[in-house]
């Protein structure tokens, strides 16, 4: 077991998940890619111990993070028992139900059976009792949002989750979700949306819903799968995620307009005295009603930049505005939409 170090606590910040109690790292890390079974098990390790060294105790999961689906939750739940297992107050653990998971018609979306099913399935992989937030992944369109709202509502009052959130509904959809959640006087606290430089969609309503609702915003992929930082700025290296053939991220996406877009972002970060990646974190984190950024991570040292965005997130108007006009013309859609 690994002794966590003494000063973990004395450099992140915390921000208040909207009007709950529960305060979240202004950085959380997520076990999307490179924590599955395809992945070396001891780098997984290292970093998972290295963010909670920087204060980073939110660790953000969901069942089919892998690949293969439900491994990332299996790396986590080992190094949570070797390293960790006296730390468990400490952490905020999330996980999330929605996508396809297993064969059949009970395995993907949002009926009752199947989110039940998986978050019971989640805490056998992570050998845990009970996670603290637990997700409605995606909207269901053909599964009615009060039976999906109802299967949150239970796992809470089954002392399988704390709180609950939900993951990429649009603004009308949010604010349907949250008035049942409400009305059943479940404890939901946050949503998480896909937000970065390359992707504002939240920034036409759904920010202002939260903000009106009190609901905490953790944003996932503020680096663009990787894009929003130094390398891509001139070609695909190696091991990176747009070169893996598992990977969320297509070598075609990087175009030249869009490379040109992140060299003229790097300059903008190099006379803030920042990376391309601290620029793109602080940026996302510059929204009141934005809780927390989650990053991904393929080696310890990218964990270490991104915790160091924290030391500058003040932004003047002109470097907005300077941000703005690198991304002319808009760059929204270049993502990938990989399901998450």
């Amino acid at each position: 077991m690994k002794t966590v170090s003494a000063t973990r606590y004395d450099r992140m910040t915390y921000r208040r998940c909207g009007h709950s109690g529960l305060k979240l790292p202004a950085v959380s890390l997520g076990l999307w890619h490179n924590f599955g079974s395809v992945d070396p098990p001891d780098e997984a390790r290292a970093m998972v111990l290295r963010a909670f060294d920087l204060g980073i105790t939110h660790f953000d999961l969901a069942n089919n993070y892998g690949p293969e689906p439900g491994t990332a939750e299996e790396t986590f739940g080992r190094v949570l028992r070797q390293d960790l297992a006296g730390h468990r107050d400490e952490l905020i653990i999330s996980t999330k139900a929605g996508w396809r998971m297993w064969p059949g018609p009970y395995g993907d979306n949002g009926s009752r059976k199947y989110l039940l099913a998986s978050l019971d399935q989640s805490l056998r992989r992570m050998q845990l009792e009970y996670v603290d937030i637990f997700y409605h992944h995606r909207p269901d369109p053909e599964t009615p949002v009060e039976e999906s709202m109802l299967a949150l509502d239970q796992a809470v009052r089954l002392g399988k989750a704390l709180y609950v959130g939900i993951s990429a509904y649009d603004p009308q959809g949010t604010r349907e979700a949250l008035k049942i959640l409400r009305e059943l006087r479940t404890p939901v606290i946050i949503h998480q949306p896909r937000y970065s430089m390359l992707d504002r969609r939240i920034e036409d309503g759904l920010l202002d819903v939260l903000e009106d609702e009190g609901i905490g915003c953790i944003v996932f992929s503020p680096l663009a799968q990787g894009l929003l930082t130094n390398r891509y700025l001139r070609d695909i290296p190696a091991g990176s995620r747009a070169s893996k053939e598992h990977g969320a991220l297509r070598p075609d996406e990087i175009t030249p307009e869009l490379r040109a877009q992140l060299v003229r972002l790097n300059d903008i970060a190099a006379r803030r005295g920042q990376s391309l990646a601290q620029l793109a974190i602080a940026w996302a984190l510059r929204h009141e009603v934005v809780t927390s950024a989650v990053i991904g991570a393929s080696r310890v040292s990218q964990i270490d930049d991104s915790v160091a965005a924290l030391d500058n997130l003040a932004f003047s108007r002109n470097e907005l505005r300077a941000i703005d006009e690198a991304l002319t013309p808009a760059a929204t859609g270049t993502e990938a939409s990989a399901q998450r």
